[in-house]
């Protein structure tokens, strides 16, 4: 994180991005993110958390990794495909290859919305997509486990237009939503509300090869803001309900259209699954 100021009495004030809400005795998904990914925007609880996971887990860095490049293969597939506008929902701290940069490679007046309900992400997306055109790109702050308060929003729907198709991204996030917060009918309510030739995008954690090892690593998680939540293949799939998957269907998360032949250490990254659903 970048240095704290200082108040002419000694104390610590917050940085100028840092919003006054934000709690630092509690760990949050993204920010452990954003260290696995050797990132700095995040606090000692957050890697305190992350070193807890790592320390019985250490393929966590790989599987950010690979996660990440899913993100990019997806949005870039998609955007080719034809869809020019996305919904990002749970984005993470911004970074290189954020799915704003991708799609606009490929159509440089996509039309872009990441929303999050960390405070600190919706700081660090403002900032990072101060210069953007308005008109198409806006950073929401909400929560997925709570729909409406993203498909009614106002400022989504000022930059989408839901008569026509858009990409929503879940990747990384349905794993921090309970089986009581019922995450296959948060899903559901997000394909009912999509135009036909939209799609679905997720990636989500899974026990892997190792029976109990991702299991333990979710100790992890045990003081964040989320839980993580493992689900099997199987599960996974029943997130598409109401769309066609494309190939390869539900597959191992680097395993999902390579750019490359799978390293073997790629091929033992098995523990998420991620594939993406059109809805016809």
């Amino acid at each position: 994180m970048t240095d704290e100021s200082i108040s002419e009495d000694g104390g610590a004030l917050l940085p100028d991005w840092e919003p006054p809400e934000i709690d630092r005795s509690k760990a949050h998904p993204a920010r452990i993110y954003d260290y696995l990914l050797g990132g700095k925007d995040n606090f000692d609880v957050d890697r305190e958390a992350a070193e807890v996971a790592l320390g019985l887990m250490p393929e966590l860095r790989g599987m950010a990794r690979v996660n990440r490049a899913f993100l990019g293969r997806a949005v870039r597939h998609l955007a080719e495909a034809g869809i020019t506008q996305f919904l990002d929902i749970g984005t993470g701290i911004p970074g290189p290859g954020n799915t704003g940069e991708i799609a606009r490679q490929v159509h440089p007046d996509a039309r872009v919305v990441y929303v999050d309900y960390d405070p600190i992400v919706s700081a660090h997306s403002r900032a990072l997509l101060s210069g953007a055109d308005p008109a198409l790109t806006a950073i929401v702050q909400a929560d997925v486990r709570e729909p409406k308060t993203i498909l009614d929003n106002g400022t989504v729907h000022a930059i989408l237009d839901f008569d026509r198709p858009v990409a929503v991204l879940m990747v990384a996030l349905l794993h921090f939503v309970s089986d009581a917060e019922d995450a296959h009918a948060i899903a559901a309510t997000f394909v009912d509300a999509l135009a036909p030739g939209s799609a679905l995008v997720v990636s989500h954690a899974s026990e892997g090869h190792e029976p109990g090892k991702f299991g333990a690593a979710r100790s992890g998680w045990n003081n964040a803001t989320s839980q993580l939540v493992l689900r099997d293949r199987e599960e996974i799939e029943r997130f598409f309900t109401g769309t066609e998957l494309l190939e390869p269907g539900v597959v191992i998360i680097p395993g999902w259209r390579p750019d490359h032949d799978l390293t073997d250490e790629e091929r033992s990254l098995d523990y998420g699954h991620a594939a993406v659903g059109i809805k016809r």
